[in-house]
């Protein structure tokens, strides 16, 4: 996200000189600052920051102007633009201005001048994380929001339609990244599998009954419904994640449980398959040893079906070609999972996958990706970048 722009207004070109020399010096770069000697001017620069699609995150303005005073021209800024964050500059003792910029435009802060050149700074580079907290925030809400619709409609008739209601919000993730329906497909019936086969073991039998193994079949395409909220640039990227961009994918987890606390929020109860859902899309990425993400959780309290899901996906991953690689031979993947056993994955899960590897490339043979379907995934993620 970039920082967007500054721009300052003040009718006193001096003023204007100390800004700049201010502001250019110790912002860094990536910040655009704009300055203009009227509130006519600084109108017009704010109309060209719009139409060039620059978000003008920051207005310092002078109190006192020729024509238009400051209050008017925030004000008016903030009709045109609530999100931005305006700041006066004013050498008057009289507050009626300050006050009705308060009232009107969501003034953050009024200095007096002469300013202070670390007040100033300060206050400029908090306005700049409040717009760019406000901006991030905003798409977010945006991504819940849409995600969370596609949800509560689907969900209006769950009692008759729960498995396509599953199946076309897991699509709406799927859609935005690398991966095929048919991943959902595969790492649902890898689920299913192990699931049955460590039903009668001690440590998983009082929990893995027929129907919380129906249940957990249902709800694992929901597994990474968070990526909806993650942006293009980041889930599409073929090469490897920056530190930064690893840290925003990381937070797939925890909006995917939002997304689904959202929908049942939104219909006023708690839905029985919606819990395994939650602790898939929450906790798949969590470790057996500790090391994993969001909440570091390690062992047993690491949910099952998070614990069957997190070998399934890794799984399915290194064994399933993709848009920008081919998939490895399944001895290969079962070597990398045997590596991860007490690590990555829960031991018993991992010698429940060993008993079961003829099942397991039986059901990665019958929901291979075809050639057109890969194709397919290819252009779209095409017209997207």
């Amino acid at each position: 996200m970039t920082p967007g722009t500054i721009v300052c207004v003040d009718d006193d070109p001096n003023v204007l000189a100390s800004l700049r020399d201010l502001l250019s010096n110790n912002l860094g770069d990536g910040v655009d600052i704009e300055f203009a000697e009227c509130g006519e001017e600084a109108l017009d620069v704010l109309e060209e920051l719009k139409e060039d699609g620059r978000p003008f995150s920051v207005v310092v303005s002078d109190y006192i102007m020729p024509q238009m005073r400051g209050d008017d021209l925030l004000i008016e800024i903030h009709n045109k633009s609530p999100e931005t964050v305006t700041i006066m500059l004013t050498g008057q003792s009289d507050m009626n201005g300050v006050r009705r910029a308060i009232n009107q435009a969501n003034l953050y802060r009024f200095i007096e001048k002469p300013f202070n050149n670390e007040d100033l700074l300060l206050t400029v580079r908090s306005a700049l994380a409040a717009f760019n907290q406000e901006r991030a925030l905003h798409v977010q809400n945006a991504n819940l929001k849409k995600a969370n619709d596609v949800l509560a409609s689907l969900s209006r008739e769950l009692s008759d339609t729960r498995d396509v209601t599953i199946l076309a919000m897991a699509s709406l993730a799927e859609s935005r990244d690398s991966d095929t329906g048919n991943h959902i497909r595969r790492t649902q019936f890898y689920i299913k599998a192990i699931a049955e086969h460590l039903r009668s073991h001690p440590r998983f039998q009082d929990h893995l009954d027929d129907k919380n193994i129906d249940l957990l079949f249902k709800s694992a395409p929901l597994h990474d419904i968070g990526k909806v909220g993650i942006p293009d640039r980041i889930l599409l990227k073929p090469g490897k994640l920056t530190f930064e961009e690893f840290e925003i994918m990381k937070t797939h987890a925890a909006i995917g449980k939002e997304v689904i606390e959202a929908a049942e929020k939104n219909m006023g109860m708690e839905i029985e398959f919606l819990r395994f859902a939650k602790e898939i899309a929450y906790n798949h990425h969590e470790k057996w040893d500790g090391s994993g993400y969001p909440r570091g959780l390690s062992g047993d309290a690491i949910p099952i079906s998070a614990r069957l899901m997190a070998l399934a996906d890794v799984y399915d991953a290194l064994i399933s070609r993709r848009v920008y690689k081919e998939g490895m031979s399944h001895e290969k993947a079962m070597g990398i999972i045997m590596e991860g056993r007490g690590k990555h994955f829960d031991p018993d899960v991992v010698d429940a996958a060993f008993s079961l590897e003829d099942d397991l490339q039986a059901i990665a043979r019958r929901f291979m990706d075809s050639d057109e379907e890969l194709h397919a995934k290819a252009q779209q993620m095409a017209e997207k970048a």
